[in-house]
């Protein structure tokens, strides 16, 4: 028996050939076509929608589809599990704005991929996941990893579809493609019955989807330049997705206009520029109290594409609920999402992208504006919290190794990482400064940021990319490394090693002191780790030793690993541990 049914996928040399951005065009719908198999009518579909690119898991309940992509030009990333799979396909469709497409079988298959699954709903990430399932006339019976996937993913994605017969594919999936990015985006599972894939139909293609966008009326527009012209004590804050690169340059031009302080929500810091003289910081875990105060004491808060939820709101405290004590305008594209937590004083359902571009139309209140210096004050504040790391316990200065980076990174290079405390020197003193630069689960999942790396660079391979995980982190899904080493895709993953859970055992200390179990770990040599699997690794003891190391990382021209050992004292950015 094979375990968990995956087969071991022989990819044709055309899948090895790294491809940009998804397609463009698409061919048009054609009624003339003869009979297809479903599994290549449903690849035929992933064609029409544009589909460069797909991550999987092999497996027999899916193999006509897997036969369909045989000298396809769709690029074929085989990973080691289905959480890493389908947090690639995550990574995409942050990247792209358009679903990423991920395939896996059925029973272990599906529930490993749900990891990937609950990302992109938490994060509005548009992606499909795509289940091979037990034959139609099994149904019911428990058969072989069988498991109902609407009851199973109901409540985790936008939508979940069986598709029962082939000559529905097409209908199903230009409807899988809108409903991943129409209104707030988001995740949808579609279940593939082995014996629909093999079922022979003749059916027209499907065309291209492009997702119907709200926008802003003219009546929201003016009253927002309104509530402008009344604030005394404004701030913009920025977050969620539907953006793209034209979005990031308006919402920039519009703060230099309205000389606006402008924060980002927790892990969306490429959204503004960090350089930008209104840039006020990140809003996450741990910000500078300074900026803290500063939304607390705000008259106005302009929420553009974020939900404002758990960790960017500080648990819910940072606003009243259910009225703000600010006056709030809340822009998003999903019409569910306005008043669900924060009544507004203003709601405009909209994209970002549809927002940004009609900023332009707004004139500012005659200058001096009632808050004038308040964005020079709040980038001088956000500049001091960012710019010097603190001490550590230990010779591994972590702090001084991302400021050495952010100094040493071009400009474009994607940073990607999962979630843990290590996670925070790099959330307070990296500084992004481009569009689509940084892939971080707001979810706060663990394991993602090697396999989202991983994605990122097959995606732009001229692009430095750069994972960082800790070490708990890094054993998630560390097996991806492997995809990168067959496929040659050069990541630098930064591995930094306390030997423990650290955001748990920081818990721990705090609600339970002297009390400490089940948050030690005793790790591996993860450079040898990287040897081992055909890549290039270094272990980086003392702060001198990283720079260097980097340089020889990024020179091997291989998948390489940097494992840095962190003093377990170091317990976050800004505290330190006695245990």
């Amino acid at each position: 028996m094979i375990s968990g049914a995956r087969m071991a996928l022989h990819t044709h040399d055309k899948f090895s050939k790294p491809q940009g951005a998804a397609m463009t065009t698409a061919p048009n719908p054609n009624p003339t076509l003869g009979a297809r198999s479903g599994g290549r009518i449903l690849i035929d579909q992933l064609l029409c929608q544009g589909v460069a690119r797909v991550s999987c898991v092999p497996g027999e309940s899916y193999l006509a589809a897997l036969d369909a992509l045989y000298g396809s030009p769709i690029d074929v990333l085989v990973c080691r599990a289905e959480g890493g799979a389908a947090m690639m396909a995550e990574a995409c469709g942050k990247l792209t704005g358009r679903p990423g497409v991920c395939f896996v079988t059925r029973g272990p298959g599906a529930t490993n991929a749900c990891h990937g699954v609950h990302i992109a709903m938490q994060d509005s990430t548009p992606m499909i996941l795509f289940i091979g399932q037990v034959d139609r006339g099994m149904r019911e019976r428990e058969a072989f990893q069988e498991i109902d996937f609407k009851s199973m993913f109901g409540g985790l994605c936008k939508w979940v579809v069986e598709i029962d017969r082939a000559a529905r594919i097409p209908e199903l999936v230009a409807r899988a493609f809108r409903v991943a990015m129409q209104g707030r985006p988001g995740p949808v599972v579609v279940s593939l019955p082995e014996d629909m894939l093999t079922e022979m139909a003749q059916v027209a293609d499907a065309a291209r989807v492009e997702p119907a966008l709200g926008a802003p009326s003219a009546a929201d527009m003016a009253r927002l330049g309104e509530l402008l012209a009344e604030a005394e004590r404004p701030i913009a804050v920025l977050g969620g997705s539907g953006w793209d690169a034209a979005a990031h340059r308006s919402i920039a031009q519009f703060a230099e206009r309205y000389a606006l302080p402008v924060a980002t929500s927790f892990r969306r810091a490429a959204l503004f520029d960090a350089d930008h003289p209104c840039y006020a910081g990140e809003i996450g875990i741990g910000p500078d109290p300074r900026l803290k105060a500063r939304l607390a004491e705000a008259d106005l808060l302009l929420l553009i594409g974020g939900r404002l939820s758990e960790m960017p709101s500080q648990s819910y405290t940072l606003l009243g609920v259910p009225t703000p004590a600010q006056r709030l305008v809340h822009v998003h594209p999903g019409a569910e999402e306005i008043g669900r937590v924060y009544q507004p004083t203003l709601g405009i359902l909209s994209t970002p992208r549809a927002f940004a571009a009609l900023l332009g139309g707004l004139t500012p209140p005659p200058a001096p504006v009632a808050w004038d210096g308040a964005a020079a004050q709040a980038h001088a504040d956000y500049v001091a919290w960012s710019e010097v790391p603190r001490v550590l316990p230990g010779e591994f200065q972590y702090g001084q190794a991302i400021t050495w980076l952010r100094g040493r990174l071009p400009k474009d290079s994607i940073v990607c990482n999962g979630a843990g405390n290590y996670a925070g020197w790099l959330n307070r003193h990296y500084r992004f400064h481009e569009f689509g630069t940084q892939l971080a689960p707001t979810s706060g999942s663990m394991g993602y940021g090697v396999p989202a790396a991983v994605w990122a660079k097959r995606q732009f391979p001229d692009r430095t990319v750069v994972a960082f995980a800790g070490d708990g982190c890094f054993l998630m899904n560390g097996q991806e490394f492997a995809t990168a080493v067959q496929y040659g895709i050069a990541i630098v993953v930064i591995v930094v090693d306390n030997g423990r859970y650290g955001t748990i055992r920081m818990h721990q200390h705090r609600d339970y002191p002297g009390r400490v179990v089940a948050t030690d770990l005793h790790n591996p040599d993860f450079a040898a780790y990287a040897v081992a699997f055909g890549g290039h690794g270094e272990r980086v003891a003392r702060t001198e030793e990283f720079a260097p190391a980097f340089e020889r990382a990024l020179a091997s021209g291989k998948p390489s690993i940097l494992h840095c050992r962190l003093d377990p004292r170091a317990q976050s950015h800004g505290r330190d541990s006695a245990a």
